[in-house]
């Protein structure tokens, strides 16, 4: 049978068989009457540097995307559908954020949008102890997820299950031990949501109901998930004081459930602990000495984010909203409460450090939001703790919080460590809609182009080769992503286009909804989902 196929189409597709690199391209081999006229590539990354997120050093040439997958790399010509110009650009696996609470808020922005205008094209969530499931809007993993396939997303989506969840289903959240018939509930309970997908078991031992549970009860739950190969990431019971002991803790729970640990967010709090840093290092590198599986995650600022509530003691946060808020309103009680608010002050430095930076009633939006403590008790006529104390009675205790405690030398020290990666501890925020009505910690929108761009191109503390395998391979391998973090022919074309001489950050805390700067282009899934610097609108991502 005669082809109509040109002579130069015929050469250029032989030139590109022959050469072995559109390995993994699905459907391209000439063969009897199923030979393709159509061109092998759906799309062409040309002309760029490309980091194949190894670590190893970048080369320039092309990546080829078919069927949603990387299909090859090198010098491939113009034999695509599309093609993308990235002279001059770095070419990177899309980013993957280990630590996340970003969770429901993808049903109130399926587009992803702080995420994947920053590259990030997979999210961890449920961290910190909390998840949407079993205790909360989904009965369990499977309902959930399968809301999230049903909306679809602009991002991939994996998640943990939080302890604090599991417990709070089981025993309430009540400062109450765990009966033997409550911890074989718990483990029954975790054991579903791990079959139904997730991806390990997370802790927020600094909060209520989480922080009740004893590391007896934790190592059992652990177990199960080591009986799944799933991830342990814990927020330590202690970040600042007692911090070297958090750790030892973590570690030695681990250890006693074989499971693999992943310290999240870690940090020395409080300028009497940021001397710290060092022997906090040097614990976690015995562990791995010692044959355990560990790594931790850090974002790039000197704030941290939580809820004003942490400034009540965990004795106080236990029971319901109502029992929380009628020791609130309890004057001896509240007074007990005020003295320990007050020592959290000042060990965080004052009140001016700590800037409220989410309320929901509009008066207290309008007049409190984005300024500290300091100037909120000032406004009020109150003293800083009978100004926390009546907010969050007005508001519920749903007020959130951003406090100036960490210092830059531990941030560089804690991201160029080895066993360290960034994360943002953050979640999905937009600049349009009711995403919009906080003041979040700009790390949502801003941790990885930050990462990039002060910490690595003007701090120097690695080289863009080592900084794109921390955001990229390392913690897909972490989570044990198939096939993603790599441009490796046959992994899932998650691609960033970035200008490494232009990207950073723009989100402040004053202004954090704000895209960065450099992010040229992302592809989800092999779908060009930021295109010039704009959304297409594409929701190709997937619950992994």
């Amino acid at each position: 049978m005669k082809s109509n196929i040109s002579r130069r189409t015929f050469l250029r597709r032989s030139a590109l068989l022959g050469s072995g690199l559109v390995a993994a391209a699905g459907g391209l081999s000439a063969a009897g009457s199923n030979f393709r006229v159509s061109q092998p590539f759906e799309t062409i990354i040309a002309n760029g540097l490309i980091y194949t997120g190894d670590g190893k050093p970048p080369f320039r040439g092309d990546v080829g995307i078919k069927n949603g997958k990387i299909a090859a790399l090198g010098r491939l010509g113009d034999y695509a559908d599309r093609m993308v110009d990235a002279a001059g650009m770095a070419v990177s696996p899309g980013f993957v954020d280990i630590h996340t609470h970003t969770d429901t808020n993808l049903f109130q922005c399926p587009e992803g949008d702080s995420r994947i205008f920053q590259g990030i094209t997979t999210d961890a969530g449920g961290n910190c102890g909390g998840s949407p499931f079993p205790d909360g809007p989904f009965e369990s993993a499977a309902l959930f997820l399968e809301a999230l396939r049903k909306q679809k997303t602009g991002i991939n989506y994996c998640t943990f299950t939080g302890q604090g969840s599991i417990r709070s289903a089981v025993i309430g959240d009540w400062n109450a031990p765990a009966a033997a018939a409550h911890t074989r509930a718990m483990k029954d309970l975790l054991e579903r949501q791990m079959d139904e997908g997730s991806i390990g078991l997370s802790c927020g031992l600094e909060y209520a109901p989480g922080a009740y549970a004893s590391n007896e009860e934790l190592v059992e739950l652990l177990q199960v998930v080591a009986r799944h190969d799933g991830l342990f990431a814990i927020h330590m019971r202690n970040e600042d004081d007692r911090v070297e002991e958090a750790i030892s803790e973590a570690i030695s729970m681990a250890r006693e459930a074989g499971v693999r640990l992943q310290i999240s967010h870690l940090k020395a709090q409080n300028y009497n602990n940021w001397h710290k840093g060092p022997a906090m290092l040097r614990l976690i590198e015995n562990a791995s000495k010692e044959g355990l599986d560990i790594a931790f995650d850090r974002y790039p600022y000197i704030a941290f984010s939580t809820g004003l509530t942490s400034f009540i003691p965990l004795t106080g946060r236990q029971g319901s909203v109502e029992d929380v808020l009628a020791r609130l309103r309890d004057r001896k009680t509240a007074e007990e409460f005020g003295a320990y608010a007050r020592s959290r002050f000042e060990r965080l430095g004052g009140s001016r450090n700590v800037v409220i930076s989410a309320c929901t009633l509009p008066a207290n939006k309008e007049t409190y939001m984005g300024k500290n403590l300091e100037e909120c008790a000032r406004i009020s006529g109150k003293t800083e703790w009978e100004f926390v104390r009546d907010l969050l009675v007005e508001e519920r205790l749903k007020p959130d919080i951003v406090a100036f405690a960490m210092t830059e030398d531990n941030v560089r020290t804690f991201l160029s460590h080895p066993l360290g990666m960034p994360a943002s501890d953050g979640s999905v925020y937009s600049p349009r809609g009711p995403l919009s009505a906080t003041i979040p910690h700009p790390r949502s929108y801003g941790t990885f182009p930050r990462f990039l761009g002060k910490y690595c191109r003007q701090d120097k503390i690695m080289d863009f080769a080592a900084a794109i395998r921390k955001m990229t391979s390392l913690p897909a391998s972490r989570l044990k992503l198939k096939e993603r973090g790599m441009l490796v022919p046959g992994y899932y074309a998650d691609v960033v286009v970035l200008d490494p001489a232009s990207v950073i950050d723009t989100a402040t805390f004053e202004n954090p909804h704000s895209f960065p700067q450099g992010i040229a282009h992302v592809w989800v899934n092999g779908k060009h989902t930021i295109k010039n610097g704009t959304h297409t609108g594409a929701l190709a991502g997937m619950v992994l």
